[in-house]
């Protein structure tokens, strides 16, 4: 049943419609997208201006930029508990935008590395208000839907990104990339602000206690289905991260040579992970978020061991249809699962929903940050590092899941909070 309903009147009267709402949402998680994608076909000329010795360097361009992310997350969503949602994101756009101008005037590689970070600590808002701003209005099967109608309109940023960013160099530099940044970041501060109300509930607003966000710590870290489902959800997004990470090595420079086609292939992949966001939010509501989110791990596994054997068949680099039909069957079947694992996760938690992304965000953007620099770190000219690390994900992820579920797959059921501590975490 939908949030809204319940809502008073007078807000009722002021808010967007559900389109509206979706697009703005949307809007928002796309903005930290663009931050990501459209850098990367400027990953070659960054690294000539710096002088890098390593494509593998410039890397940690993606890196810093997600270690800030996912600190500030901690902060963000204890802070919209308390003053907001609104205001709350207003502050990480204006840290967006000095992180976007600091990279303007960037001249050394180290001060690009700072800039990104303070963009990332800014684009945490993004992140944290979006899924506060759906669970205060939603929740449950409805939650999922729009959580995958969100990631949907979301995703079809990636699908043009490089491209856009291909023809910002063709206009002008790489600093140009940054002032559409500045740019996005200007418009959705108006959009939101002028149509957006505020969506925290005045009986969940809290005053500023440390002891309070604790308990809120505590809450999330006792509830089996929270932190195994956070735990799934951070590890399938490092497989994410290793991807993107080794993106552009793999099919525009160093494996495939597309060269100028590249944006074309990687967003076609990125609308492949649309349509199946576009499927989950179908199915959701009839099948239930267990049933296809544990098909989609099953799936995302074998998919992944696929591309493992082509990769060994083939001395790392199968051909590029092979290896793009497998590459495509896990993407398409991580969209199954990631709305519907961070739905899980937050589920419980809609009194607190602000603190609860938060810590759920850190948690999983951390750990898929390490799993991802793992794998793209790893990156030897051929696409097996990939497939590797997408297949040790795969089982931790499925393992992981069979944990939470006490080994029971598929089987729709209710949380079930542990009394205490992550030690029950282990199924006792």
């Amino acid at each position: 049943m939908s949030v809204m309903s319940t809502m008073p009147a007078t807000r009722e009267a002021s808010a967007p419609s559900f389109l509206e709402f979706v697009v703005i949402i949307a809007f928002m998680m796309a903005l930290g997208s663009m931050s990501i994608d459209n850098l990367l076909p400027a990953f070659d000329v960054i690294r000539s201006d710096f002088g890098l010795s390593s494509t593998n360097e410039v890397q940690l361009i993606l890196s810093a930029y997600m270690i800030g992310f996912a600190i500030m997350q901690l902060v963000y969503g204890p802070a919209s508990d308390i003053v907001g949602r609104k205001p709350t994101l207003m502050v990480g756009l204006v840290v967006f935008a000095i992180g976007s101008v600091i990279a303007l005037y960037s001249t050394s590689f180290e001060m690009l590395l700072a800039a990104r970070f303070i963009q990332g600590m800014g684009a945490a808002a993004t992140r944290i208000l979006s899924v506060a701003i759906v669970r205060d209005r939603f929740q449950g099967r409805e939650m999922a839907r729009v959580m995958s109608l969100t990631m949907m309109v979301f995703i079809i940023v990636p699908i043009f990104a490089p491209s856009i960013g291909s023809l910002f160099l063709l206009v002008g530099s790489w600093h140009t990339i940054f002032v559409s940044m500045l740019v996005l970041a200007a418009l959705l501060a108006v959009w939101f602000g002028r149509r957006m109300p505020e969506t925290l509930h005045p009986e969940y607003r809290m005053p500023f206690s440390m002891r309070r966000i604790a308990d809120g710590a505590r809450r999330c870290v006792s509830l089996r289905v929270t932190v195994g489902y956070a735990t799934a959800m951070g590890l399938m997004f490092g497989a994410l991260m290793g991807y993107l990470g080794s993106t552009q090595q793999i099919f525009e420079t160093e494996v495939y040579g597309l060269g100028a086609i590249f944006p074309v292939v990687f967003g076609s992949l990125a609308a492949v992970m649309g349509v199946a966001s576009f499927v989950n939010s179908k199915l959701v509501r009839r099948l239930g978020m267990r049933r296809l989110s544990h098909a989609g791990i099953c799936g995302y596994l074998a998919f992944a061991v696929l591309m493992v054997g082509l990769a060994i068949a083939y001395d790392g680099k199968p051909p590029l249809l092979l290896f793009a039909v497998a590459l495509a069957g896990c993407q398409f079947l991580f969209s199954l699962t990631m709305p519907n694992f961070n739905t899980m996760a937050m589920e419980p938690l809609g009194d607190i929903a602000g603190t609860a992304s938060s810590l759920i965000g850190f948690y999983t953007t951390i750990l898929g940050t390490v799993v991802g620099l793992v794998i793209s770190q790893n990156f030897d000219g051929t696409v097996l590092p990939l497939a590797l690390g997408f297949v040790v994900v795969g089982v931790v992820a499925l393992a992981t899941v069979l944990v939470t579920e006490r080994g029971r797959l598929f089987h729709p059921q209710h949380a079930d909070p542990l009394p205490g501590a992550l030690a029950d975490f282990g199924g006792h």
